[in-house]
């Protein structure tokens, strides 16, 4: 279970605790303080990452030498309202690999966990409230 928390009732930053980890996310400014990553940052960076351990998962099981993996996303949501999240990433793979192997797992990225989960996967989401206790309007 992932668990969101506000960390101050004064602002705007909450705790992401996810296993033993927690991440802050925050909105920027001029709404928040801009104290982590607000939840659109988060969502371009895990398909970033997701990129990222996939080909490096990849080249492990197949003995393709890769030193290095960068993967930059940029994001255009100007369109966003009319159904179009655009996410662009850039990938540099470093390594004494050939075109071929470079090829394949550039090819690799493209079918990772979640860029199908983004492009592919209609997601549904349930929203349920959790019943207040000791609320005195409620009485």
């Amino acid at each position: 279970m992932i668990v969101v928390e506000r960390i101050d009732p004064k602002g705007s930053a909450h705790r992401i605790s996810i296993r033993g980890h927690e991440i802050v996310a925050d909105m920027s400014a001029p709404d928040g303080h801009d104290a982590g990553p607000d939840p659109h940052d988060l969502y371009d960076a895990a398909l970033g990452a997701c990129k990222a351990m996939t080909m490096l998962w990849y080249a492990q099981r197949h003995a393709i030498p890769v030193e290095d993996i960068h993967v930059g996303v940029v994001r255009d949501n100007s369109q966003e309202r009319q159904g179009v999240y655009k996410l662009t990433t850039r990938i540099a793979i470093t390594g004494p690999m050939s075109d071929e192997q470079h090829d394949t797992l550039i090819a690799v990225a493209a079918k990772c966990p979640l860029h199908k989960l983004m492009s592919e996967v209609e997601t549904q989401i349930e929203t349920i409230a959790v019943p207040r206790v000791g609320d005195p309007e409620r009485r």
